[in-house]
């Protein structure tokens, strides 16, 4: 029997960047399953897009397709645009739509991963206090995430994770930073909870001056490659279908 086609569906950016990361990490979770077909799509800014993979599909004679949100929380992208979008496939279609990445124990490690990359060690930790800087919502349900993602960091050692956000909810990540200072918190690091480059990430970057250190976006890291899988196989063995339209 074959397997469903997995469609990673980014938001897109006018930032080259944000295009090239997206592929660089579906390569990376496609050679994590040989003989699994991925395809890449985009809602906005870039091509392809997600009507224009799910025709081509579609006049291939494909079926199934698992169609998985790039996106760390379940937000107004993932309640509504990705849906319509997909309702608007071919009728041949058999499309299954995936959970968002987050929350996740692989996104802890993804993030924990960067910090270390940025300089900081397992015996920084106790003394370190983290700004997890989010590009931002205003869906109670994605805020929500998010501190739960800042708790469950904290609870890797860290003396102290702070959510921020780059728009839509506050504070600000050089707002962060300096609560962290007053608290007397010795070293002040920023981790991007974010995928790919973009507008949003480097907002964070500018607000993350006054740190100590900067850790990069999530990114093609093993571990997210890996949570794309994790995520196409809780899909692909479910029979929830997308209805499309016809």
């Amino acid at each position: 029997m074959n397997r469903p086609v997995l469609l990673v569906i980014a938001h897109g950016s006018r930032d080259p960047r944000h295009a090239a990361t997206v592929q660089a990490l579906v390569r990376r979770a496609g050679a994590l399953r040989p003989g699994l077909r991925v395809e890449t799509a985009f809602l906005d800014f870039n091509l392809p897009s997600v009507t224009g993979v799910l025709d081509r599909l579609a006049a291939e004679g494909v079926r199934d397709v698992v169609a998985l949100p790039l996106l760390l929380t379940r937000a107004f992208h993932a309640k509504a645009d990705i849906p319509a979008v997909l309702r608007q496939a071919p009728p041949s279609l058999r499309i299954r739509q995936a959970e968002v990445l987050g929350p996740s124990p692989l996104l802890i490690a993804a993030l924990e991963r960067r910090l270390h990359e940025a300089g900081l060690s397992p015996a920084d930790k106790s003394t370190t206090g983290v700004v997890l800087a989010s590009a931002g919502s205003t869906d109670p349900e994605a805020i929500a995430a998010i501190a739960e993602t800042a708790r469950e960091l904290r609870r890797t050692g860290w003396c102290s994770v702070r959510p921020a956000f780059a728009s839509a909810s506050l504070p600000r990540t050089e707002d962060a930073v300096r609560a962290l200072r007053a608290d007397g918190v010795r070293r002040v690091a920023v981790a991007p909870y974010v995928i790919a480059p973009g507008r949003l990430p480097d907002r964070i970057a500018a607000g993350a001056a006054g740190a100590d250190a900067l850790a990069d976006v999530l990114g093609p890291s093993p571990e997210l490659a890996a949570l794309l899988v994790e995520r196409y196989d809780e899909a692909a063995r479910t029979d929830v279908r997308v209805a499309v339209a016809g």
